[in-house]
C-alpha cells in the first residue's frame, strides 16, 4: 500500500475551477466517508480551503485509487474528466508527504506562510478520524504533518507579517485605497475568514466597521470585539448603500452580493465602493465588477498582490524546507518501524509462548522453590528472550520496507512458523 494525493491547488487550478471543487464543512464527513469505502482506498483525508482541494488516501492499488479520486471529483463538481484531468495534480509515497508537510507549513499557500491553513489541515484530519476514514497511516501521516507546522512557525520567522488570506486582504485593501481613517468598511460573515478581517482592521485602526451576519448573537459577539456595529443580513442592502468598502468571505455557498442588489443600493451614490470578495465559492457575483463606481477584487487578485509581497518570507521559506526534509525523514523511519512492529510482535509472543511452555513441562522439578526462587526463573528466562529477539527485532524495524528487510521478515515468518 502507499500515500497518494490527488487533487486541484491555486498552482494548479483556476479559481472558478477550484469553486467547484470546493466542499463545504457539513458536507466533509460524508466525502471522506464516501472515498474510503471506495475499493481501492483504504483510508482517506479529504483538505478542502480556498487555495485547494486535495484528497490523501492510502492506496491499496495505486492506478485503482487515482481513478476513484478523479472520478470523485468529477461527480463533485459536474465537470468532464478530460477537463479535470489537466488540472489535477498527483504525487505518491514520500513525495506526497513532503507535499502535506509543505502545505501544513504554509509552502505552498498563497499567501506564503499563512496560518490559517495548519487549522485546516487538522479539521480535515479530525472529520476523517470521526468518520474512521483515518486510521493507522494517515493518523500518523497527518499528526506528523502537525507537528511540522507548528515547528515552521515557532523555529523560523515564516509566519510573521501578512500570514493569513483576511490580514492579506486588509493590507492589500490599504494599498488600494491608502488610508482607512473613517472609511465606512462592511464585514460580511462572523466566521473564521470574517472574524480575521474585522480583526486586521480593529488593529489597523481608524475604520468604521459593520458587520454583516446571518447569525445575530455571532455578529454581536465580533462586533463587539472590534468596536464596530452588527446587523443582519435584511440591512445588507442598507449597509451597502452607506459603504465604501465591502469583505466578504461566508464561502455560502451562492453570491450574496448580486448586481442587481448593489445596482439598487448604489443608486444615485457618487463615491467609489471598493469590493474584496475572499470566499470560495465566490461572495459577489461577477458582474459586480462591471458596474460604474465599483472596483471589485477576488481572491486570484489577492494572490497576484501577494506575490509581489513574498520577498521577506522568502527568505525564511530554505530554513522551513530544512524542517519538511526532517520531518519527512523521521515520518519515513517510524512508518517503516510502523510496518515491521506485528511481525516483530508475533516473534515476541511466539518465543513467549515456548517460554512459558517449557516451564510448564518442568513445573515438578521447579516444585521446590519458594515465591522470590520462582520470581527469578520467570525473571531470568524473560530475560533471555528479550536479549536473543532484540538485535532481530531492531534489524527488522530498521530495515522494515528495504529488499533486504524484506527478504529477513520471509526468512522470520518461515523459521518461526508464523504464516
Amino acid at each position: 500500500m502507499s500515500i497518494l494525493v490527488v487533487g486541484v491547488n491555486h498552482r494548479s487550478g483556476p479559481l472558478p475551477l477550484l469553486e467547484r471543487l470546493t466542499i463545504a464543512p457539513d458536507d466533509l464527513g460524508k466525502a471522506v466517508a464516501g472515498l474510503a469505502m471506495r475499493d481501492s482506498i483504504r483510508e482517506a483525508v479529504v483538505l478542502s480551503t480556498c487555495n485547494r482541494t486535495e484528497i490523501y488516501v492510502v492506496a491499496e492499488l495505486f492506478h485503482g485509487a487515482y481513478a476513484d479520486v478523479r472520478d470523485f471529483l468529477c461527480e463533485l463538481g459536474d465537470i468532464d474528466r478530460d477537463e479535470l484531468t489537466k488540472h489535477l495534480f498527483s504525487e505518491h509515497d514520500a513525495a506526497a508527504v513532503t507535499h502535506l508537510f509543505e502545505v501544513a507549513a504554509g509552502l505552498d499557500s498563497a499567501v506564503l506562510g499563512e496560518s490559517e491553513i495548519l487549522g485546516q489541515v487538522r479539521t480535515a484530519w479530525e472529520v476523517a478520524q470521526a468518520e474512521s476514514a483515518a486510521r493507522t497511516t494517515l493518523n500518523l501521516l497527518f499528526r506528523s504533518a502537525i507537528e511540522t507546522g507548528k515547528r515552521a512557525r515557532n523555529e523560523t520567522a515564516i509566519g510573521r507579517g501578512t500570514a493569513s488570506v483576511s490580514h492579506a486582504a486588509v493590507e492589500m485593501l490599504h494599498d488600494v485605497v491608502g488610508d482607512i481613517a473613517d472609511k465606512r468598511v462592511v464585514v460580511v460573515g462572523a466566521g473564521s475568514m470574517g472574524e480575521g478581517v474585522a480583526i486586521a482592521l480593529r488593529k489597523a485602526g481608524g475604520a468604521q466597521i459593520t458587520v454583516v451576519n446571518r447569525s445575530p448573537e455571532r455578529g454581536a459577539a465580533l462586533a463587539e470585539r472590534v468596536e464596530g456595529t452588527a446587523v443582519g443580513f435584511d440591512a445588507l442592502p442598507s449597509s451597502l448603500a452607506e459603504a465604501d468598502v465591502v469583505i466578504a468571505g461566508t464561502g455560502s455557498g451562492e453570491p450574496l452580493i448580486t448586481e442587481p442588489l448593489v445596482t439598487a443600493a448604489r443608486a444615485g451614490s457618487t463615491s467609489e465602493l471598493h469590493v474584496f470578495d475572499i470566499g470560495l465559492p465566490r461572495d459577489v457575483e461577477a458582474s459586480v465588477a462591471d458596474l460604474g463606481g465599483v472596483t471589485a477584487f477576488d481572491l486570484d487578485d489577492l494572490r497576484d498582490w501577494a506575490d509581489r509581497g513574498r520577498s521577506n518570507r522568502e527568505l525564511e521559506a530554505e530554513n522551513v524546507r530544512a524542517i519538511v526534509r526532517e520531518e519527512v525523514e523521521n515520518f519515513g523511519v517510524e512508518s517503516t518501524a510502523r510496518q515491521a512492529a506485528p511481525l516483530v510482535a508475533s516473534m515476541h509472543v511466539a518465543a513467549e509462548a515456548v517460554r512459558v511452555s517449557e516451564l510448564e513441562r518442568y513445573a515438578l522439578r521447579l516444585a521446590g522453590l519458594d515465591d522470590s526462587e520462582r520470581k527469578a526463573v520467570e525473571a531470568l528466562t524473560k530475560a533471555i528472550i528479550n536479549k536473543m529477539l532484540h538485535e532481530p527485532s531492531v534489524r527488522l524495524k530498521s530495515q522494515a520496507g528495504t529488499p533486504q528487510g524484506d527478504r529477513n521478515a520471509a526468512a522470520i515468518r518461515d523459521l518461526f512458523d508464523l504464516g
